[in-house]
């Protein structure tokens, strides 16, 4: 378990018991684009929000011009030869770092990633430059918690759940896994992942989450239509039987 700063320590009892909502688009995606990320973070920060998850330099420095919350900034870079997407690099967190966040994740799995790498210099590399920012590690499960945590983590995440191979299983929030991990280790957990609603949500923070994520539910509107049309559709279906 790593050191925290007070400053992170401060950090933690602000995001503590909160909900958090990540502003992301892909390329492609019709709410793509830094300035419409911005937006959602604005009206997520109005609606009560304590913190922004995001992914880009670019879509960090627009949504820090226009919110004053606390940033987890990731940065995607896909590639076909590689599973890991989420920070997979040292190269690719100081280029989120250096816009300024406050707490920075990386994909904690082991799985291979690009350069050879390994988590623990990415971590430790992190930890030497910027000092004072937080550090989160992202599984998918159990086994890469327990992994995770003897790593100088500060904070770890649920975000990978039902997202590798290695959790194909899981298609909705994985409370258990949640539970788990604050039991068995020894630094805060955030809960992220297929949090549907906001009974998921309570029930993340009941299993000892410090805060909770919440993207696509909130922040993709063409999901959130498309769950009301098949609702819609699957009535009128059973209407005619």
């Amino acid at each position: 378990m790593a050191e925290t700063t007070r400053r992170g320590r401060i950090l933690l009892e602000e995001l503590r018991g909160k909900l958090i909502v990540s502003c992301q688009a892909r390329v492609g995606w019709p709410m793509y684009g830094p300035e419409i990320m911005a937006a959602f973070a604005r009206a997520a920060y109005e609606g009560g929000a304590a913190g922004i998850r995001a992914t880009g330099a670019d879509n960090i420095a627009a949504i820090k011009k226009r919110v004053d919350l606390p940033i987890i900034g990731i940065n995607k870079k896909f590639n076909d030869d590689y599973d890991v997407y989420i920070t997979p690099t040292f190269e690719s967190a100081k280029e989120i770092l250096d816009v300024g966040i406050d707490i920075i994740a990386l994909d904690a799995t082991p799985r291979p990633r690009p350069g050879g790498e390994e988590v623990g210099s990415i971590v430790e590399s992190i930890r030497i430059e910027y000092p004072d920012v937080l550090i989160m590690g992202e599984i998918s499960t159990m086994d890469e918690a327990i992994r995770a945590n003897s790593m100088g983590f500060d904070l770890l995440s649920s975000t990978l759940s039902g997202y590798t191979a290695e959790s194909a299983g899981v298609t909705c929030a994985n409370v258990d896994l949640v539970r788990e991990m604050v039991e068995k280790c020894d630094v805060p957990v955030i809960a992220e992942g297929k949090v549907a609603c906001e009974q998921d949500a309570i029930e993340l923070l009941n299993a000892g989450a410090l805060s909770v994520v919440v993207g696509t539910s909130i922040t993709r509107p063409e999901v959130i239509t498309s769950r009301y049309v098949q609702a819609i559709e699957g009535r009128s279906a059973e209407r005619l039987t």
